[in-house]
């Protein structure tokens, strides 16, 4: 099973998203009655008073779920056809998550200023082409199985 490259694949996106829900992926700063400074994770924004504001958790549920389902495909080895449809419902997932991440990014600049872009929000990209390089090695498994079958 782990010997299998889009399973190697699936793997370093799974860990790829935990990193990314750890970590910011924005900051808010300019002149703003809170302060000069806002992180933006994925589940709040911490605020320069040291509160937090939940109104970014959709961010953390789509990236919360594309990790189970990653799991499920990793271990559904045997039904490639099943592992490539999660892999694009995974990818759907996070495009998903770009477009709520500009959403929030823009319509929360006029509360708490200019927003800029973090290293994490990059993660998530990074874990799409993942996600395509493995649905591409699952369906060429699939194709090489199928044309093995037609010889036999």
């Amino acid at each position: 099973m782990i010997q299998r490259k889009q399973t190697i694949f699936l793997l370093v996106s799974l860990i790829l998203t935990v990193i990314c829900l750890c970590l910011p992926v924005g900051t808010f700063s300019g002149t703003h009655p809170l302060g000069t400074e806002a992180d933006m994770y994925n589940l709040w924004i911490v605020l320069p008073a040291g509160s937090h504001d939940y109104s970014v958790w959709a961010l953390f549920a789509i990236l919360l779920i594309t990790c189970p389902i990653t799991l499920v495909g990793i271990f559904s080895y045997h039904n490639r056809i099943v592992q490539s449809r999660y892999c694009m419902f995974n990818m759907l997932l996070i495009l998903g998550w770009y477009v709520v991440y500009g959403v929030l990014a823009v319509g929360m600049t006029d509360y708490l200023g200019d927003f800029n872009i973090s290293f994490a929000a990059v993660l998530p990209l990074i874990c799409l082409i993942l996600y395509f390089m493995a649905r591409r090695a699952i369906l060429a498994d699939e194709a090489l199985v199928r044309a093995s079958d037609r010889i036999r």
